[in-house]
This record gives structure tokens, sequence and C-alpha cells, in this order.
């Protein structure tokens, strides 16, 4: 198994990476925190047209033909730079709607004209591919779809056919909760037998989350040396030294899980499932704690709205939600079967 990047793989983080700091998320993120979408159509379209959402698609329905390590890869920069929007359910979303045969929805989708966001729970099971109950929804505003991906399959339903759709306060200024009543609704493209795609949804989350803790590293680290104290940084003070070898020891850790579990969905292993749950683990887990731990480190600063540190901390929370938050994921994990 070859876990080096390739030539082709480091030109799309760095694409990709190149992207992101043109539309500088943070200030998207401000900017548009009253809005009903946090990003706008036009910078979606953009990510679109780069391949973001069609990268793991067939060629036939206008995506790249890749690989989920080269999706990854993509999602770990999104969540590094905090670009708002819903890249991992619409990604997704895209690989439900193909495998069922809906191609001109996975066409809309790879093409920027469609999204999906995600469902983080509903009250009832689906029942003859029709669900009824309260569900919770993350970056509902201009997604025509919303993505049902949990333990009992995988499937999309309409947004327009919800009932009583109401906008939700949520802690991460870049993203939408909305709750909504779903009154015996069609679940399109449902599937029961969707092992690959939950393990593929949890790969892209945890390349998310992976991002967001090698940022919130990386701010806390150059902090820790620039900012000075009684002559000296900071970061010769053992309290933040250990801190700061943390973060990185949890953060190598997740990306290098997060990676291997990639290869793994590719490669159809029969173990995908427990790395992917322990990479989803490992970088929500990462994601939460560098980020907690960068704004003790900032001070009194880095309790400040003003400052972007806990932009990281919130957007953490949110996407640990997805798929099921670590101390959801712990317990399935132990519960697996061991493999040879």
């Amino acid at each position: 198994m070859d876990m080096l990047p390739s030539a082709f793989q480091l030109e799309l983080a760095e694409a990709t990476a190149d992207f992101c700091q043109q539309q500088d998320p943070v200030a998207i993120i401000r900017t548009r925190r009253g809005d009903d979408s946090p990003i706008e159509a036009k910078t979606w379209r953009a990510g679109a047209e780069l391949g973001f959402i069609g990268l793991s698609a067939s060629e036939s329905l206008g995506g790249q033909g890749q690989g989920i390590s080269d999706h990854a890869l993509v999602c770990r920069e999104l969540g590094r730079a905090l670009l708002p929007g819903p890249w991992v359910a619409t990604m997704i979303a895209t690989q439900v709607a193909a495998a069922a045969g809906h191609n001109d929805l996975a066409r809309a989708f790879i093409a920027g004209d469609d999204r999906a966001g995600f469902v983080l729970s509903r009250g009832n099971e689906v029942v003859d591919e029709r669900v009824r109950g309260e569900l919770t929804l993350v970056d509902a505003a201009d997604a025509g779809w919303m993505l049902l991906c949990d333990e009992s399959g995988v499937g999309l339903i309409r947004t327009s056919e919800l009932a009583c759709l109401k906008p939700v306060s949520c802690i991460d200024p870049g993203s939408r909760l909305h709750s909504a009543v779903a009154d015996n609704i069609e679940v399109h493209c449902w599937s029961s037998q969707a092992a690959q795609t939950l393990h593929a949804a949890n790969c892209l989350a945890a390349a998310q989350l992976v991002g967001i803790a090698e940022a919130a590293m990386a701010r806390a680290v150059e902090y820790a040396s620039t900012r000075i104290q009684f002559g000296k940084p900071i970061g010769v003070n053992q309290a933040i030294k250990h801190r700061c070898a943390d973060m990185a020891v949890a953060t190598e850790a997740a990306l290098q899980q997060t990676l291997f579990a990639s290869v793994c969905v590719d490669e159809r292993r029969n173990d995908v499932e427990f790395h992917c749950r322990a990479a989803k683990f490992l970088a929500g887990r990462a994601a939460i704690d560098n980020a907690g731990a960068g704004i003790q480190i900032h001070g009194g600063m880095g309790f400040t709205y003003e400052h972007d540190m806990h932009l990281f901390l919130s957007k953490a929370h949110v996407l640990d939600l997805v798929m099921g938050r670590g101390r959801e994921q712990l317990p399935r994990i132990l519960a697996l079967p061991a493999v040879d």
C-alpha cells in the first residue's frame, strides 16, 4: 500500500488551498453571518468547476473518476481554510444519486447547480422509502436536497417537501441549522445496503476535521513563537510547550489514520469500517481539543469574537456531529468484530 501522495494529489491539494486563499473564507463567514446562506452561489459554482464535488464521480457524469483518497485531500484543505458550505454532504449525495441511477441529479450536483445538506437527526426510521418525524438540518439554505446518511441506510429528501422549516441558532457563524418536520415524505435513492457510502462519508468528514486541527495548531504555535512576555516568547514555558506538543501528536495521529482510511475505502478492505470510524473519532477529538487549546494559548484575546480562533472551535463542534460525534463512534468501534 503506497501512502505517499502522488504528484497529482500534491497539485490537487495545492490548487484547493490556492482557491480557498483567494476566497478569504474567514471574511465570508463574518460578512455573511446574518445571511440565509453561508456561501454565495458564485463561490459554490467556482468550487464545483474546479472539481471539488465530482472528483470521485464517474467521468461519464462529468466527474474525474478519482478515489476517496483524492477527495479527502480536498476536504482537508476546505477544513483548514474554514470555507463554508455543505461540501461533504454534496459530495456524498452525488455518489448516492449516481448509485441509484439518477444521473441528471448527480450531474446537477457536480456542476454546482444544486447542493445537498446533512440531516443530523430524525425521529423515525425509513419505512417503505418514506420518513416521518422531526429533523435537524445542516446548511439547508439553497440546498435542494438533504442527505440522510446513518446506520440504517442512505437516501435523499427534497428540501421543498419538508414542513415547518425554521432556522435554529447555531454556534458556528459559518453553518446554518434548521429544524423541520417530515410528514411521511418520500426518500429518494434510498438504500439500506450502502456501507461503502457510509465509510466514505465518515472519511471525508474526518478529513475536513483534520484540516481544522492542523490550522488551529499552526495558529497556536505561531502565536506562542511570536508573543513576547518578560523578554522572551511564551512558547519557552513548559505549560505552552506541552500544549503544543499534545496538539501536534493528536493532529498527526488523526491525519495518518484519515489518510489510511481513505485508501481503505478505495481498496475496499475488509477492515474499512474500523479505520473510517477511527478516523472520524480521532479527527473530531483533535479538531475540538486543538481549537480549544489554541484559544487558551492566545490568552484573553483568544476569547474575543474579533479573534478568529473561536471559528475553528465552533466549526469543529458542528462537523463532529455529522455521522455521529466521537462519543457515539467509540462504542461502535469497540463493538466491531476482529478482522485478521
